[in-house]
């Protein structure tokens, strides 16, 4: 019932309507009541063949409403009706979202039915917790993967970015985490993503046992970019509500590139200068804005571990969107295509990985452990060519020896199955008996 009076309430009582001017590329001009009208207010299109085509205001000009649309424009003709609407878009969500897979707009594409929907509202464009009210991060989250449980530990409400070129793996990382990640509910984004990868990440690396606890928000590359940009948004505000009852969300979102090129693409649309590789202004606005939604919640609430991708451009991990993404979130987990091309997968770059939480979150007695082996990593990285050429003596420097022999332990340590799931002791105790027999050679 009391959703019935929610849902009675949106209805609008007064019809606001305008007609379409002009269609140009995707922008729509609408003239009609400016004065009523607001930006991101939502507008329904009546198109040709009696379907409405919805649509979001993006901006006003010389007195006219400038509009993108949720879909393909087929139908739209000069003169069209089109319905002002008074809500800027909210979501219901409910417990029974658990196991399901929706479009940006909440509904379910998985043919399992309709999904019953909760009494609160849920705004798409939602502001973050106010920072003064949030508690700091939480304890250490088993996340499953042993490269990142040892080397960039993640706290209970921590954020973090996985960089990463096309091709080398992230999609089964995110596979991974999203199964065996230690939380309640993982609510999964998959923004711009190929529709033939869609079913594959779900049926194939997720699984059943992943699903059940997940919901997989989607919008396909061919999408319009509202629908691309508005499933972030609906990301986030799924992962909102499962805080909101008090649960440990695992937000997930690939990509944050594929975000940022869909505001690309509204902001150039309304005539935004374009800036750093043809970035506008809006784009690096609105990433702050929806990253910081993500993060630790108040005493009487649960918290969202943020995990998002970013498509770096020609493995550039100093690209424009990269370099912002970096100063916003609290670290960095960087893939490399190197490190792929020799097998090895996870293909984590430690070396090059950070945890800003880290100092506080491992045990002092673990910490040696843990820079004696990036120390050893180090000293190999640094020799590697040497090494692989031959041109190295053996017997040269006794802490390059330590680092080829233990090489072979750690590589096999930092690589991990897809099936395979190791909790943060096991990691550590793993670590311990590679650096332990280090220094046992180094002894002898």
């Amino acid at each position: 019932m009391k959703s019935l009076t929610t849902a009675i309430d949106a209805i609008d009582e007064v019809e606001v309507f305008g007609r379409v001017k002009t269609v140009q590329g995707l922008l729509i001009e609408i003239v009609g009541p400016v004065r009523e009208l607001r930006v991101g207010g939502r507008v329904s299109i009546e198109t040709q063949a009696g379907e409405f085509l919805p649509a979001e205001i993006i901006g006003f000009r010389e007195g006219h409403a400038l509009c993108l649309p949720f879909g393909p424009l087929s139908g739209v003709r000069l003169g069209c009706k089109a319905i002002f609407q008074s809500s800027d878009g909210a979501v219901y969500p409910s417990s029974a979202w658990l196991g399901r897979v929706v479009n940006a707009v909440g509904e379910p594409i998985d043919g399992k039915g309709p999904i019953a929907t909760g009494a609160v509202p849920y705004p798409l464009r939602q502001n973050p917790l106010a920072a003064h009210d949030r508690v700091r991060v939480g304890a250490p989250i088993d996340l499953g993967v042993r490269v990142l449980n040892t080397f960039t530990t993640i706290c209970d409400g921590q954020r973090m970015g996985i960089f990463a070129g096309s091709g080398v793996g992230k999609s089964v990382l995110m596979s991974m985490l999203a199964r065996n990640t230690d939380v309640d509910v993982a609510v999964i984004g998959l923004i711009g993503e190929r529709g033939r990868e869609v079913h594959e990440f779900i049926s194939e690396y997720l699984g059943e046992e992943g699903l059940r606890r997940a919901v997989v928000v989607v919008a396909t590359s061919d999408e319009a970019a509202l629908m691309r940009r508005q499933a972030a948004y609906l990301t986030l505000s799924l992962s909102e509500f499962f805080r909101d009852q008090g649960r440990r969300v695992l937000c997930m979102m690939d990509s944050l590139t594929r975000f940022a090129m869909a505001q690309r693409e509204i902001g150039l649309a309304i005539g935004e200068p374009p800036t750093a590789k043809g970035y506008p202004p809006t784009v690096f606005t609105e990433l702050p804005r929806l990253l910081e939604r993500a993060g630790p919640g108040t005493p009487s609430t649960g918290s969202i571990t943020g995990l998002f991708t970013v498509l770096v451009e020609g493995d550039d991990h100093n690209e424009p969107i990269a370099d912002a993404v970096r100063g916003i979130l609290d670290g960095h987990i960087v893939m490399e295509r190197g490190i792929a091309e020799r097998g090895r997968y996870p293909a984590v770059n430690v070396l090059r990985s950070i945890s800003r939480t880290m100092p506080g979150c491992v045990p002092a007695n673990l910490r040696p452990t843990l820079s004696k082996a990036r120390e050893l990593m180090s000293v190999y990285a640094d020799m590697e060519e040497l090494i692989r050429l031959g041109a190295y003596r053996k017997g040269s420097d006794p802490k390059v020896d330590r680092a080829i022999a233990i090489n072979p332990a750690l590589e096999a340590f930092l690589s991990q199955l897809r099936e395979e799931r190791t909790s943060i002791a096991d990691g550590y105790n793993m670590l311990a008996a590679i650096v332990d027999m280090a220094e046992a050679q180094q002894a002898g």
